[in-house]
């Protein structure tokens, strides 16, 4: 099985685990497990159990004075170090902090919530229907783990998230005596070093990995404990270099955000290297591939997004560069250019893969719908599109240190997940995380209906009809979120609105600026509001007076994802925590799923329009989608470690 809990001793000078050893057969039976785990009845009646015993102590605490309940905890806290997960101890230390939530927060955790924050100490990964409260959730874990000495990252999928969740949770931690830091993209590293060494960090995925990096490439020549140690000594800056301050205990909120729908790309740490004459270079090759005719010069697979020159385009290149000089008397460099220029011709396009935002090309992240403003495309892809877009050109990033976030996360000693859709993933998540899945039930019944869906011929008549519907639901006093994959088609969506005469609201990469206050209308009757994936994790949008007696938050989806696991995080913005809601899905045949993934299909049905026969296309396309993506997966993390092995005798890449 996998060798997770092996520390890295000699490498690093904090704690964390070196990579799990396994097999193709540890693997298969991992996953076999994971997948059976998640639905044995056994651990959740012992979560049952304590979360019961846990609310049995409510009165012993209800009526203690404040000094009470923190001499209570520092007793305690001598305890938990000494026996780590005393049963008694660890039962008393919930309850203190569940009574503590109450008094600060005016929330009191949930005996749902009080399950799912034992079995986040317990290192599981947890599935929680959206909108049960996962942030409160994390709470009592974050609390005990910290009192019992361990430093806590509490890891979200952006800075917004962290900082939102550090403000509403920061006097629960205060209480206790325990420092609550967040870290932002913006800060210095004297800032960082701060931050990490508080009790409870929270921080996005993106800047801990980062970080972390960073911290490699601080020790890279002074590998050993021994070189190290004479380091510290000599100078003393060894130890003052470092961010971390260790990898003991992570709570990774949206999970199987960050564990899958984003590893799928390697986490690179680069400098740029400045290159004049590349301008020309790229203008060059962009005239060329402009040139060429799909099909007999190039083929490309809109699926895996690649493209391939044919013999015949292989020809033409090298007809077109006869005059040029430099790397176009390069046969593979020449070949390699036209097909960058290609991939940035067809391949990505501004509104839905990236932003241009001052002069600048900024990547949008598909999976929350937000900028990534410091994050660029390798192997002179980024400086091709730069280059289309007409912007300045940016200097190429040379690679310092790579890592993919599977190899990251599970070098955390302990390390737990929250997710509001983890069951279909729990074989995987214990392949390659060690992570157990247990589901939680909601607190109370969920009264989400979902009204089915439609499909129309094209995206001109999708918009159309959703503006309708949004009209009719506005007129009955009921709120609509209309959810888009990309930023494009939030655009397309509001001129749709905009047409019939329909004041709302717009969220995307565009118009991020005034998220919260976006968020906080969104709930209102009448309100109509129209949001990329960004309005799908995280939020919580509170319903106005009077709109769930009229049926509450109304959600309609637009566009599948490639995960129908992100379609329902969409749909759980509605119908949240007993209220009334409704959802539905209005897409076009053309879009880019089907384009990509059922391109046979999507002619038939375009001929042959019936429900079940669309559904049966949606379901495959999406199975396809998530089967390549996992192959993607893997070849990444086997890609990492090989680079890790042939780069062994020059300096790891990490």
């Amino acid at each position: 099985m996998l060798g997770f809990g092996a520390p890295r001793l000699g490498v690093a000078p904090y704690a964390e685990l070196a990579d799990p050893v396994n097999n193709a057969v540890d693997r298969w039976l991992d996953r076999l497990v994971g997948a059976a785990y998640t639905f044995l009845p056994f651990y959740r009646l012992r979560l049952r159990w304590f979360a019961w015993r846990v609310g049995r102590m409510e009165g012993r605490y209800r009526d203690m004075p404040d000094a009470g309940l923190r001499e209570a905890a520092q007793r305690l806290r001598s305890q938990l170090l000494c026996r780590g997960r005393g049963q008694a101890a660890l039962t008393e230390a919930f309850a203190i902090v569940r009574e503590v939530s109450r008094r600060t927060l005016g929330k009191q955790h949930y005996p749902v919530q009080i399950m799912g924050a034992l079995a986040l100490f317990d290192g599981r990964m947890v599935e929680m229907a959206t909108g049960e409260g996962k942030t409160l959730t994390a709470t009592p874990a974050a609390v005990v783990a910290a009192l019992s000495g361990n430093p806590v990252h509490i890891v979200t999928v952006n800075d917004y998230l962290a900082g939102r969740d550090a403000g509403e949770n920061r006097p629960v931690f205060e209480f206790f005596g325990l420092t609550c830091g967040v870290i932002d993209s913006d800060m210095d590293p004297a800032q960082r070093r701060k931050a990490y060494g508080c009790d409870v960090t929270y921080i996005s995925n993106k800047n801990l990995t980062f970080d972390y990096l960073r911290d490699r490439i601080a020790l890279r020549q002074k590998r050993s404990a021994l070189r190290r140690r004479t380091f510290e000594y000599l100078g003393g800056a060894a130890a003052g270099e470092l961010l971390l301050r260790g990898l003991s205990f992570a709570i990774v909120d949206e999970a199987d955000s960050v564990f899958i729908d984003e590893a799928r790309t390697p986490l690179i740490l680069s400098t740029t290297a400045d290159d004049p004459e590349r301008t020309q270079i790229y203008a060059e090759a962009l005239g060329m591939a402009r040139r060429l005719q799909e099909g007999r010069s190039y083929k490309v697979d809109r699926m895996n997004r690649s493209v391939t020159l044919e013999e015949t385009g292989r020809k033409e290149v090298e007809r077109l560069a006869g005059n040029l000089q430099g790397l176009w008397r390069i046969r593979k460099a020449r070949e390699e250019l036209v097909s960058q220029a290609l991939s940035a011709l067809l391949l990505f396009e501004n509104g839905r893969d990236y932003i241009v935002v001052e002069g600048a090309v900024q990547i949008v992240d598909e999976f929350t719908g937000r900028v990534m403003a410091d994050r660029s495309w390798q192997g002179g892809l980024h400086q091709m599109i730069e280059a289309k877009e007409g912007v300045e050109i940016t200097g190429q990033k040379e690679t310092l240190a790579r890592i993919t976030y599977q190899r990251f996360f599970r070098r955390y000693v302990r390390l737990a997940g929250m997710t509001g859709t983890g069951t279909e993933l729990a074989g995987e998540f214990r392949d390659t995380f060690g992570l157990l899945t247990v589901r939680i039930p909601t607190h109370r019944r969920v009264r989400r209906r979902h009204l089915g869906n439609t499909y129309v011929r094209n995206a001109e008549k999708r918009w159309e009809l959703v503006a309708k519907r949004a009209a009719r639901l506005r007129a009955k006093g009921r709120p609509v979120l209309i959810g888009t994959r990309s930023v494009e088609a939030s655009e397309k969506a509001s001129e749709a609105l905009s047409r019939l005469g329909l004041d709302h609201a717009v969220l995307n990469a565009r118009q991020d600026s005034g998220e919260a206050a976006i968020i906080a209308r969104a709930g209102e009757a009448g309100a109509i509001t129209v949001a990329t994936n960004m309005a799908g994790r995280g939020t919580d949008i509170r319903l106005g007076e009077g709109v769930a007696e009229a049926g509450g938050l109304h959600v309609i989806l637009t566009e599948f994802h490639e995960s129908g696991r992100i379609d329902r995080q969409l749909f759980g913005r509605a119908a949240r925590q007993g209220d009334p809601g409704s959802t539905e899905a209005i897409v076009a045949l053309d879009d880019e799923l089907f384009r990509r993934f059922a391109p046979r299909h999507m002619r038939l049905a375009g001929l042959l329009p019936l429900p079940m026969l669309c559904e049966w296309m949606r379901r495959r396309a999406q199975s396809r989608a998530e089967r390549e993506h996992a192959i993607t997966r893997k070849e990444q993390t086997k890609l990492d470690c090989q680079l890790e092995k042939a780069l062994g005798f020059t300096g790891s890449m990490e």
